[in-house]
């Protein structure tokens, strides 16, 4: 079952990153210019932040089971339409059309761990939920690059599309036979109205952060990104009054009421912040600075890849022992790997830093496998099961929220910092500010999981106190 769960997990994972290494090859074959790709990139990760927290209530509404297969097979179908795309228009619909596909299933993930495993096997779920996100992110970058040099069937850049077909159909039919029926205790009506204001906000955040740049930050720009603040205050004020009403709201502003959960929530849109805009801004290094390939650029990867994968291995019975004091020390220990890059960006400003850099991202990885799947449970621990869907949703959000607008954001300023025509040392000394900006989020990261070990530690004294 959890192979299953995880399967979509990982595509939906893979997509985000591997269009990075697509991207010259998008532009020599479909004609597809700066504002283009900057759609056929950020419209993904915009539907699929968009539509995350409502692809949570569906589950809630409908049942956890049926909404993930139709998110998957969903998701097998835009994969297929954007693989057989001919112009940049056709792409960059397809791709806001699986995006929104990702943001149906995603959430089941989550919400089917939270509510239908058991609690000695749920830390052990959440390590290899760890695994499989972290090791998407990588093989984005790794299998992105190797399937583009192999050209199978001469296919080019589409295979990376529809690679996802045959795995979506197969994880959809074993997930018929194998997922649990869970169902939702009562039937509830979905708040659209709610869910587009959810949309409608993120969307006037992501969509200028994600062209602006490009565009040369026009006024449209400043003006939806001055909008979505009472765009995003009428929708809070409007799912409160639908919860006064004893209405059904897509985002159950109760859930923030614990404190756990409102910093795991901002805890990870800050690690993934971080996440995705360094190996956003670590690919340019490597591919613009150091002249690599995408396939050795992606090997470039590979370590820290196996140590993210390794380190949320160990997690679990090292929390089991130690608590969460392990979220904590990973979180340091990413600290420590990210600050270590900078330093060495800041002193060998040439190709003779790669292996330095590959040996600090490697560090910065065994951090993050120990923090990312502890920070998900720790976050989702006092979550009802009968909202699971919710809070995952929201969870999922600002993962993927926090991910698209650190690229954005981030990836503007190393655009910045590397000049018009940036060489070797301009790459590495926009790199090493970016990291640095890395850096500090990594440290709120770090001072959020204190807040979950104090709630964590509160928990475990109150189960064990008489009557508890």
């Amino acid at each position: 079952m959890l192979a299953v769960l995880l399967s979509a997990w990982f595509m939906a994972q893979f997509d985000f990153f591997v269009v990075n290494v697509a991207a010259p090859s998008l532009e020599h074959d479909l004609h597809t210019g700066p504002a283009a790709l900057e759609l056929i990139v950020g419209g993904y990760a915009f539907a699929y932040a968009s539509g995350m927290i409502t692809g949570g209530r569906l589950g809630d509404l409908f049942g956890h089971r049926r909404t993930f297969v139709a998110g998957l097979a969903a998701f097998a179908v835009t994969s297929l339409l954007c693989g057989i795309a001919v112009s940049p228009g056709q792409l960059v619909g397809a791709r806001l059309l699986q995006g929104f596909a990702g943001a149906v299933m995603v959430p089941q993930v989550l919400a089917t761990i939270t509510a239908t495993f058991p609690a000695h096997a749920r830390g052990r779920a959440m390590a290899w939920y760890g695994v499989a996100g972290g090791s998407a992110s990588v093989a984005g970058q790794v299998l992105g690059g190797l399937l583009l040099d192999a050209d199978v069937l001469g296919l080019g850049w589409r295979i990376l599309f529809l690679v996802n077909v045959p795995i979506g159909v197969a994880a959809a039919v074993l997930a018929m036979r194998f997922l649990p029926a869970v169902r939702p205790a009562r039937r509830a009506r979905l708040d659209l109205l709610g869910a587009s204001g959810v949309a409608l906000a993120l969307g006037l955040v992501l969509v200028p952060l994600a062209m602006g740049r490009t565009a040369g930050w026009p006024v449209w720009t400043w003006l939806c990104l001055a909008a979505a603040v009472p765009v995003g205050a009428a929708t809070v004020y409007w799912q409160r009054t639908l919860t006064a009403r004893g209405g059904d709201p897509v985002v159950d502003l109760t859930l923030f009421r614990e404190g756990s959960y409102l910093a795991g929530v901002v805890a990870q849109a800050a690690f993934m912040a971080y996440w995705a805009s360094l190996m956003f801004t670590l690919t340019l290094l490597l591919q613009g600075g150091f002249g690599l390939g995408p396939f050795e650029a992606g090997l470039a990867f590979a370590p820290t890849g196996v140590c993210f994968a390794g380190s949320s291995l160990l997690s679990r019975p090292l929390v089991q022992r130690y608590g969460l004091r392990i979220l904590q020390l990973g979180s340091v220990v990413t600290v420590t790997g990210l600050a270590a890059l900078t330093l060495v960006l800041a002193l060998r400003p040439d190709h003779g830093a790669l292996p330095w850099v590959i040996l600090t991202m490697a560090v910065a990885g065994v951090g993050n496998g120990l923090t990312f799947p502890q920070l998900i449970g720790a976050s989702l621990v006092r979550v009802p099961a009968r909202r699971a869907g919710t809070g995952a949703g929201v969870l999922t959000t600002a993962q993927q929220f926090g991910g698209a607008a650190g690229v954005a954001v981030i990836g503007a300023a190393f655009f910045a910092l590397a000049g018009p025509s940036p060489d070797t040392a301009d790459h590495a000394r926009a790199a090493m500010w970016t990291t640095l900006v890395s850096v500090a989020l990594t440290c709120v990261v770090t001072v959020l999981t204190i807040v979950l070990r104090r709630a964590a530690d509160r928990a475990a004294r109150a189960e064990k106190a008489p009557g508890g």
